[in-house]
């Protein structure tokens, strides 16, 4: 049975346990075409080299660069070749193939010619200017040569991934498999966006704004909302969403804190799911575990502001999707810049403060404030300064941590 912890846990101590709850993903193969945004499984090993031929990085003429060493020449056109010929005459000595950009270059030439150097002969041409050997030349398996891994587990597939995948002759690709992780906000204020509002009642953002950051970080978003304040209801919803398996992960957002009416504190202590404080700002109370009546899937309850809700996710849930994922480096991108103000920080809590990063500078500056409603300062940050436990002053031009949103 789990009990209520009152010491404070760790931010790193409850980043494990969080960590802990999803198992790496499994594998699933996809068309290359539709593997933009996954991450990659297992390594791909090129199977042709890239160029597979030699080949001309110009229009123009191939020809032996002897031939045209003491140019001005005129040489005799024999052949024409288009990308995609692939009966290529070789090229005799004393003579030129008219050729396109991407054609393979003809058995006997070493050059080519670009068409500016010329005066486009398509029977003989005026060659003014000297090509040297290998000028303008690709040769087969100068970018990537058969056997070279061109892309590592890993990898988050973008366009120019996709394409060397296709260029190597993939047509399917092995990515993890993305994450399905129910979204559950709770609390009876909680009304859609364009109803009419009624005093006490306020539009529910938590649940979209944590459904689009489990997309964000890789996986796929289930919106379950407005689930009553009710501990039966509640428990029942979640059964009846969790019974077909498909669901990874159950994120919930309210119902942590310490007074009444906190339905997920309710529901789900003594089911598996830990409830602690942990020692930091905005964020405080947290709690996570394994439910076993709802198939033993990892719960997450974060708290019920919305910063605090998006600054818990960024610091425990997505590290955990990337990790499960098997992103090399699941955390957010981090650099060292220097404060532009003096802060001061509470003591024994690691604070993640809101801020605007002047790349050019390199310094920081608060948004907003450390309160944890102010999601309009939020909605402009990019990015988060994380403020040590045992750091309570810090004067202008102190070096910190700081995290890229936009990484």
């Amino acid at each position: 049975m789990a009990c209520v912890v009152s010491s404070p846990r760790t931010v790193d101590e409850h980043r494990a346990v969080v960590a802990a709850l999803l198992d790496p993903m499994p594998a699933e193969e996809v068309p290359v075409a539709q593997a933009r945004g996954r991450v990659l499984a297992t390594d791909v090993v090129a199977a042709v080299a890239l160029p597979s031929f030699d080949n001309s990085a110009m229009d123009g003429y191939a020809v032996r660069a002897a031939d045209v060493a003491g140019a001005p020449v005129e040489l005799p056109v024999e052949a024409d070749i288009p990308a995609g010929r692939t009966d290529v005459p070789a090229l005799r000595p004393g003579a030129a193939h008219r050729i396109m950009t991407g054609a393979a270059l003809p058995a006997g030439a070493d050059a080519v010619v670009p068409v500016e150097r010329t005066d486009g002969g398509t029977e003989r041409v005026r060659i003014s200017g000297a090509a040297g050997p290998g000028e303008h030349v690709r040769r087969a398996g100068e970018d990537v040569r058969v056997g070279d891994v061109v892309l590592r587990a890993g990898a988050v597939l973008g366009a120019p991934q996709i394409g060397v995948a296709s260029a190597v002759g993939c047509a399917t690709l092995s990515v993890r498999c993305r994450p399905h992780v129910l979204v559950l906000s709770t609390g009876s204020e909680l009304v859609a966006p364009g109803t009419p509002l009624r005093p006490g009642q306020i539009y529910e953002s938590n649940g979209p704004m944590l459904a689009a950051a489990v997309e964000d970080a890789g996986g796929t978003a289930e919106l379950l909302r407005f689930v009553p304040d009710d501990v039966e209801q509640f428990l029942g919803r979640l059964r009846e969403r969790t019974a077909d398996g498909a669901v990874d992960l159950l994120v919930t957002s309210g119902g942590v804190s310490a007074g009444a009416y906190e339905v997920v504190k309710d529901a789900l202590t003594g089911r598996g799911v830990e409830f602690v404080k942990v020692a930091m700002q905005p964020g405080g109370p947290q709690g996570a575990g394994r439910v076993a009546e709802l198939g033993g899937i990892g719960v997450v309850t974060l708290p019920g502001n919305p910063v605090s809700s998006h600054v818990s996710f960024e610091v425990f849930v997505r590290p955990a999707l990337r990790a499960a994922l098997g992103h090399p480096q699941p955390d957010r991108p981090a650099v060292t810049a220097t404060l532009g103000e003096r802060w001061s920080s509470p003591p024994g809590r690691r604070q993640f403060r809101r801020g605007v990063l002047d790349a050019v500078s390199g310094t920081v500056r608060e948004l907003g404030g450390p309160a944890s409603h102010l999601l309009g300062a939020l909605a402009r940050a990019d990015c988060f300064v994380v403020v040590p436990e045992d750091v309570t002053e810090l004067p202008e031009g102190t070096r910190v941590e700081t995290w890229l949103l936009d990484g």
